[in-house]
């Protein structure tokens, strides 16, 4: 997250190191993009949290989803929905890192391995404790259906991490069309994007949606480009902000796109799965708030004490946001083992509303310690005398992974076998993240492919 510091300067303890990071952090860094990072972190774990509404229903749990239930909260998603931060700012840090391992052929063959560690790492611990969590649970006589709706609501993160793996291994691709027709990379995105909206909505070709996870988030992804490369003016971003709010009231209101910004149970068409124009739209206004207020953020990074809460947090940031769900399914499951303490009462009323915040304390008290276990996998480090998978094994690795991921995503980690857990997903992220990312002895004088 900062410059490599000297090891036998670093102090001890995570907190002392990243205030002696804060310190000795080039004056030059955007410190916007990771107070950014961090923010749009908290948000999706915060809409995880008030998204899923557990009730207990004629003596059963149900992990009813409120958007549903209160239709009025699919505006909030507007605000909640924030995948579009992710690329953005993901855009910028990868420029930056591509244009910087360009310059030396060593780490120019290692990037995608480099980049990808901190990404596929952290899942493999997640994916195999559900499989074992899905097996014991099966045993115990638990639902096969309650298994992967627990499962599959827990693991909706790898969703949005497959695609983002995906858009990162494709950088060195996606930066030379950058260098050589720049902005206009993102309005033919665009353009590509409006163009399958109204054939998949006007033509009857809804297949032909699944094409917008390119399209959308490589626009996306492509802004982030343009922010790190270009001196923009502050109209720029007034004009990101009122595009984007146009471009919305147009697309719910005439033209009748769903409200939600996240999928709603039983509603035929969905904003985010796959993407539509409505998400580049919102992604506009959001984009426009960032540069408006990145000066400003800027600033105030420049003081130590936040600045070290903010690389603090992006250190672990894959942790939370992985596990997030789980921990809180945790606590559920604690409630539903207690008698069903708190979970009794409809979704949406007073009360409910009320309790929100004890319950949002129980799920970050849950979340502390698996953080705490896990966060070692984040560390992006290698053994002494190793040397990183190339390109190749990094692409191939990863589109093992995802394969496993969105198998996982769609249909939860439970299966119709004899052990009740879909064991072929769960085999595809494991060796997937090993191609991807597993170190080999070094050749003497040469580096591996």
């Amino acid at each position: 997250m900062t410059a490599a510091p000297d090891p036998a300067e670093m102090p001890k303890g995570m907190l002392a190191r990243a205030r002696w990071a804060a310190k000795n952090t080039p004056e030059k860094r955007n410190r916007a993009v990771d107070l950014y990072r961090a923010i749009a972190i908290t948000f999706v774990v915060l809409g995880h949290w008030l998204l899923v509404a557990p009730v207990i229903r004629n003596g059963e749990i149900e992990l009813s989803i409120l958007l549903a239930e209160q239709t009025w909260t699919q505006y909030a998603t507007w605000l909640f929905q924030v995948m579009p931060v992710f690329f953005f700012v993901g855009g910028y840090s990868n420029s930056l890192s591509w244009a910087s391992a360009r310059r030396d052929p060593e780490r120019k063959r290692a990037w995608a391995a480099t980049r990808l560690t901190r990404l596929l790492k952290p899942t493999v611990p997640l994916v195999v404790i559900w499989a074992i969590a899905a097996f014991i649970a099966g045993r115990a006589g638990v639902s096969p259906d309650l298994i992967n709706a627990a499962s599959k609501a827990s693991l909706v993160p790898v969703w949005f991490l497959a695609v983002y793996i995906l858009i990162t291994v494709a950088v060195p691709v996606t930066a030379a069309i950058w260098d050589r027709i720049g902005i206009w990379s993102v309005a033919l995105l665009v353009a590509c994007a409006i163009a399958v909206d109204t054939l998949a909505f006007t033509a009857d070709m809804g297949w032909l949606r699944w094409s917008n996870y390119a399209f959308v988030w490589l626009a996306v992804h492509q802004l982030g480009y343009w922010w790190h490369t270009s001196d923009y003016p502050k109209t720029w971003a007034l004009a990101f902000v009122v595009l984007g709010v146009a471009t919305v009231y147009t697309l719910v209101g005439p033209l009748g796109y769903p409200v939600s910004m996240v999928s709603v149970p039983g509603e035929e068409i969905s904003n985010t799965r796959p993407p539509t124009v409505a998400m580049l739209a919102v992604g506009s206004v959001q984009i426009g708030v960032i540069l408006l207020l990145e000066g400003p953020a800027s600033r105030w990074l420049k003081r130590v004490r936040p600045w070290s809460w903010v690389i603090l947090y992006n250190q672990m940031i894959m942790s939370v946001y992985l596990w997030h769900i789980t921990a809180m399914i945790a606590v559920i499951g604690l409630a539903v083992l207690s008698g069903g303490v708190g979970l009794s009462m409809e979704p949406g009323i007073g009360l409910w509303w009320a309790l929100r915040p004890v319950w949002v304390l129980l799920f970050t008290a849950a979340l502390i310690p698996f953080v705490g276990v896990f966060l070692r996998f984040e560390a992006a480090s290698r053994a002494p005398g190793t040397t990183p998978p190339g390109p190749a094994r990094a692409l191939i690795g990863a589109l093992v992974t995802c394969g496993g991921l969105i198998m996982i995503a769609l249909s939860g980690i439970g299966a119709a076998s004899a052990i009740g857990v879909n064991l072929i997903a769960v085999a595809l992220v494991v060796v997937g993240v090993g191609i991807a990312t597993w170190s080999l002895k070094a050749p003497s004088g040469a580096g591996n492919a």
